[in-house]
């Protein structure tokens, strides 16, 4: 298969350049693998092979020796390589020596040592729209900053579409896959989540069918600010709830295998005095999870438009943290006690920031602007700075920029 540009393949380049090895980590399937060798001149797969084993207890450097940039696929099933990377990358004192990939964080104790000045991380998502040619990219969010003027075509709302896609999710193994076939796939991925990974990676046997409820009861929450009071209260069967730590434990290997990916609260300077709301809000890795631990097909989600709001915003918030880590930029979201809030909030290294509402309908641009205007008006901009942009992202419509100053931009057209 011919390989697909990704938006992290320049990101993987300028990490050869200045560091000894790169680390590139993220949940199975994102296509970890394939962009790394798109990268590297030779490989070795460390859990493929029981050879492997052998030469981690004779002399792992043997799984080092290759042309470079050499890639390390699946380097947490033998945590040891870690220490062993990071030594030779001291010893040969070259950039660019080693590309290794993850699905999964290993316990930190296995690392040892930090791999600082020696590994350039890189976090992989699941493809965006942009990456799977569902957005046309006509219309960029650096455009946007600098000020320039933007326009688009004018799309029409498709639910059934979007529900689709929203099913199919980011995956590169259901690029040639309808919504029906990647549902199924999708179910059996978080079928061996909660009967295999989740125990392997926690190293203990965890009960499969409380995994499952509470996948259920993350995928009911998404885009939410669910607590883990909530959240053990909601996965609770016959037993009665989970506990709180039962909960935290589950969360915490999920997150290991990156298969959460909770978006944190901004804490900026405001003028009023409410207080800053602090907790995340739950998504999963790819919003298509949450609807296959629901059992949600296209219909199901026609059928709840509200739902399929939730899932809409999870995945623009995707799409937002993918184009803004390429760029070394984070994303957060805000809300305080009065009730203003934005769904992302996109700051820069340099503390410069951008504010976004996420709307299904086209006709949310409206709400969302009221929102997005407020938001300006109780940031103290002495002290956070004023916006770079105000942006109502929508699943409809035109790009463009409204006489309050709000720009507004179909999902189709949106673009790194």
């Amino acid at each position: 298969m011919d390989y697909r540009n990704r938006i992290i393949d320049a990101l993987i380049e300028r990490h050869l350049k200045v560091s000894g090895a790169v680390l590139i980590r993220g949940p199975k399937g994102c296509g970890k693998t394939e962009s790394a060798r798109h990268h590297s001149k030779s490989e070795v797969v460390v859990d493929d092979s029981p050879s492997i084993e052998i030469a981690m207890q004779s002399d792992p450097r043997v799984l080092l020796s290759g042309e470079t940039p050499r890639l390390i696929d699946e380097w947490q099933e033998q945590p040891r390589l870690w220490n062993t990377v990071r030594h030779e990358v001291d010893r040969r004192r070259m950039k660019g020596q080693f590309i290794l990939t993850g699905s999964a964080n290993p316990v930190d104790a296995a690392r040892l040592h930090s791999g600082s000045g020696r590994f350039g991380v890189i976090n992989m998502r699941t493809m965006t729209w942009h990456e799977l040619g569902w957005s046309t990219g006509e219309v960029s969010l650096s455009d946007i900053f600098l000020r320039k003027e933007i326009g688009s075509d004018s799309y029409a709302a498709d639910l059934f579409l979007t529900a689709s896609r929203l099913v199919i999710g980011g995956w590169p193994g259901h690029l040639d896959l309808g919504a029906d076939e990647a549902g199924l796939g999708l179910s059996s991925y978080l079928e061996l989540l909660a009967e295999v990974d989740l125990s392997r990676v926690s190293q203990a046997r965890r009960d499969p069918i409380k995994i499952r409820r509470l996948l259920q009861s993350l995928a009911r929450n998404t885009a939410t600010e669910c607590a883990v009071s909530g959240i053990a209260a909601d996965t609770g069967g016959a037993d009665g709830s989970l506990s709180e730590n039962t909960v935290k434990d589950y969360l915490e290997a999920l997150s290991r295998l990156m298969v959460v990916d909770d978006l944190p609260a901004w804490s900026p300077h405001i003028r009023s005095r409410a207080r800053l709301r602090k907790s995340a809000k739950r998504h999963f890795a790819d919003a298509s999870l949450a609807a296959a631990a629901l059992g949600m097909n296209t219909q199901g989600l026609l059928h709840d438009l509200q739902y399929m709001g939730f899932l809409f915003e999870s995945l623009v918030i995707h799409d937002l943290r993918a184009f803004a880590e390429s760029n070394g930029a984070k994303v957060f979201h805000y809300r305080d006690s009065n009730g203003i809030e934005a769904d992302a909030i996109w700051e820069n290294r340099d503390g410069s920031w951008a504010a976004f509402e996420i709307k299904l309908g086209f006709g949310g641009a409206d709400q969302a602007a009221h929102s997005l205007l407020k938001l300006r008006e109780t940031v103290d901009a002495d002290q956070s700075g004023k916006p770079l942009a105000l942006i109502a992202v929508t699943g409809s419509g035109f790009a463009h920029r409204r006489s309050d100053g709000v720009y507004v931009i179909p999902i189709q057209a949106l673009g790194p």
